[in-house]
């Protein structure tokens, strides 16, 4: 196969579905992982069985995610582009004053980062092969201080994943992007996000799009949006 292979992880619904229907009209074939193969499985009839794929994978998981990726290659033969997107938010007080019992931060964690750094590692020898493209997502609040919040700290710790992903890419051809999105209207948001303005995930998806579409010898590092009237 000769067309352009693009791995999206979370591609069941949001940023990583807007990405998938925008892909597929630029001429992507595209593999599609969730952590359930069913929640995946409209979209891929909705883009063609032949070219579109359904793997179910935990991300936060290597033998997991490493045997979806020789899926994907077993049955593309290649893999020119990856779009490490799935993530999650919970609302957290460092103080205890509210938010999500400290039980559930580790799956938040585990997604945001581990999750990630796993698809790197699981990815770039490939994409060292087709000088291709690793796209991650962060968010505006993995550059700016949020009062007790440890998801922006995961998306902190995105921010500089990525930059120590392209240093140790120099020489290989392979380029490294962050999103970083403000509010986008997805199933993370919480009721007061939901006040405020928002994006919408084609909004998002156009950046990862823009950043894919530029020429070998552009890397775009970063692409940081927000949504007009998005105080900070």
């Amino acid at each position: 196969m000769t067309d352009r292979v693009l791995l999206i992880t979370g591609a069941s619904r949001g940023l990583g579905a807007a990405t998938a229907r925008l892909a597929a009209e630029s001429g992507y074939v595209l593999a599609l992982l969730a952590r359930r193969e069913e929640s995946v499985a409209p979209l891929v009839t909705e883009l063609g069985t032949d070219r579109a794929l359904a793997v179910r994978a935990d991300i936060g998981d290597w033998a997991a995610i490493s045997a979806a990726v020789d899926r994907v290659l077993e049955r593309f033969g290649r893999l020119d582009a990856v779009f490490a997107n799935a993530g999650m938010s919970l609302d957290v007080s460092f103080f205890g004053n509210g938010g999500a019992d400290p039980g559930q931060w580790q799956d938040m964690v585990r997604t945001n980062v581990l999750g990630p750094a796993l698809t790197a590692r699981a990815t770039l020898p490939a994409l060292a092969q087709t000088k291709g493209h690793l796209v991650i997502t962060g968010s505006v609040a993995g550059r700016y201080p949020r009062k007790g919040n440890l998801y922006s700290a995961t998306k902190w710790a995105v921010t500089g994943m990525a930059a120590g992903i392209r240093e140790e890419a120099v020489g290989t051809g392979v380029r490294v992007t962050v999103i970083q999105p403000g509010i986008t209207d997805t199933e993370i948001l919480n009721a007061e996000q939901r006040t405020k303005p928002k994006m919408a995930p084609e909004d998002v998806a156009r950046a990862v799009l823009y950043a894919l579409g530029q020429p070998p010898g552009v890397d775009v590092n970063e692409i940081m949006l927000r949504p007009t009237g998005q105080v900070m």
